[in-house]
């Protein structure tokens, strides 16, 4: 890290303060008028740009295998919101371990946080979905149709003649066949590979819904990557608004380093800036052309940077023309710049990543604990205890068992306790219950209990579920009786 020149420091940060300020109050993508002023940034390159690009390709083959991966027959990843059954790494989720998603979307949202205080929107520029298929699929296609930002102005302001018709058919084609492509990724993830071959390759009519969704799903696509872009991050996504709660001064970030850039001027061959007052800053506006958000990062940490360091390569590249020292824009914290001084892993930073351990700690206990088999076994709803004779009694239990494995599973119900005077029958079925991987099963069930057992109006019985002479699950229900009156001493 370049160490900054000697100067004043809070005479320039007072300096640099009474510059003009009124670029907070408006947002690059909107003029005066309050319309949209779409932005054409310069095509960037340097040795960030190149690395984000290596990470795009591999995020982006992941995102393409994953569908076609199966772990023991089930997907690697499916989240079927329709019939509520979620697979991750292979295990089958059901609404019933809900608490389980709970937990882990906690831990999900602290993660993001500590990593956003430590290294700020580092996920923004680098690993983000919308980042990715923007910057590096459907703007390396406009750049290669409309070419690079003075040609896009050009086109833009262009009348529609037959070369400005041409390149926006062409274009608008290709980034809805893309659309079209990531929208049948999505449902995938969403119904499997199975359901999806089946509605793109049976008749159209016995799928118009699966068809609808895909319609659907391209369409919002071509729309957020053909026109809304940057907005996304802009206006719709909470993560740029968190950043402001988030983030201190020593949140690494991408930040320009004022004092060695200010005062900023352009650039005059053979002058000598150091003897003038002016600093390494050239003026030239690279920084702001290449920013796919339209800000100028010299005027600090704004809400619309993602960090995706354009502006980083941008600036480098010059300073390599002037032959001066690059990183005058970096990834550093402000604290660094300001004074050389800086704590990534601050007391709040610390606080979090133990909090994550703990909430990971449970999570992985959940995940490892939770059982292979739900079991619901409730008392007929409208049924009374009947009368069987002067010494027994009966209630009648609805029972539903769930198989979270894909494998088929044998159950069988068993009586533990009151170990004498309860027995159990299962109704309309055998003693061994047949449940197939995935699938619910139910059925009703008659316990009889010895009206010795009885402790009153209800009674706590236990009965086992079994897979084999394994226990696999413990149910705990009511037997309902006549009010048992107690004996008199004599």
């Amino acid at each position: 890290m370049n160490k900054p020149r000697e100067k004043d420091t809070e005479a320039l940060l007072k300096e640099t303060l009474e510059l003009d300020q009124s670029f907070r109050n408006s947002v690059g993508t909107i003029n005066e008028k309050g319309d949209r002023n779409f932005l054409f940034p310069k095509k960037p390159s340097g040795f960030y740009t190149y690395r984000r690009q290596l990470m795009s390709y591999l995020l982006l083959a992941i995102f393409f295998a994953i569908p076609f991966i199966r772990i023991n027959g089930q997907p690697f990843l499916l989240m079927n919101v329709l019939e509520r059954k979620f697979i991750i790494f292979g295990r089958i989720f059901w609404p019933e371990d809900f608490f389980i998603f709970v937990v882990a979307m906690i831990i999900g949202v602290l993660f993001v946080s500590v990593f956003t205080v430590a290294f700020g929107r580092l996920f923004c520029g680098w690993v983000c979905p919308q980042t990715i298929f923007m910057e590096h699929v459907f703007r390396r296609i406009e750049y290669w149709i409309d070419g690079d930002r003075n040609q896009q102005l050009r086109l833009s302001r262009m009348a529609w003649n037959s070369e400005k018709i041409r390149k926006r058919v062409l274009k608008n084609s290709i980034f809805y066949a893309i659309s079209f492509i990531i929208a049948n990724f999505f449902l995938m993830y969403i119904i499997g590979t199975g359901e999806w071959w089946q509605i793109v390759s049976d008749d159209p009519k016995e799928h118009v819904s699966g068809l609808s969704g895909m319609l659907i799903f391209s369409g919002v696509f071509f729309f957020v990557f053909a026109w809304f872009r940057e907005q996304a991050c802009i206006i719709v996504c909470p993560y740029g608004r968190l950043q402001g709660a988030l983030l201190d001064r020593n949140s690494i970030v991408i930040a320009y380093d004022y004092l060695r850039g200010e005062k900023r001027s352009k650039f005059r061959k053979k002058e000598d800036r150091a003897a003038e007052g002016k600093g390494d800053c050239i003026d030239c506006g690279q920084c702001v052309d290449v920013c796919p958000t339209g800000i100028d990062i010299r005027n600090g940490t704004q809400l619309e940077c993602t960090n995706c360091t354009a502006c980083i390569d941008a600036c480098d590249n010059i300073m390599e023309k002037m032959d001066k020292p690059k990183g005058l824009i970096r990834y550093d914290s402000e604290n660094n710049i300001a004074s050389g001084k800086s704590v990534v892993f601050t007391g709040r930073v610390k606080a979090y990543i133990g909090i994550l351990a703990l909430l990971s700690g449970l999570f992985l206990y959940l995940v490892m604990s939770r059982a292979d088999v739900e079991a619901i076994f409730l008392r007929m709803q409208g049924q009374r205890y009947e009368k069987i004779d002067d010494q027994t009694y009966s209630n009648v239990y609805n029972w539903k068992l769930l198989n979270k494995t894909p494998e088929e599973k044998f159950y069988s119900f068993k009586v533990i306790s009151p170990a004498e005077g309860l027995s159990l029958q299962t109704i309309g079925s055998d003693e061994q219950i047949t449940v197939k991987g995935s699938e619910l099963s139910q059925g009703a069930v008659i316990l009889k209990m010895d009206k010795a057992q009885m402790t009153g109006t209800t009674t706590e019985v236990e009965i086992g579920v079994y897979e084999g002479d394994i226990l696999v699950e413990t149910i705990k229900t009511g037997f309902t009786g006549p009010l048992i009156k107690p004996k008199r001493k004599n």
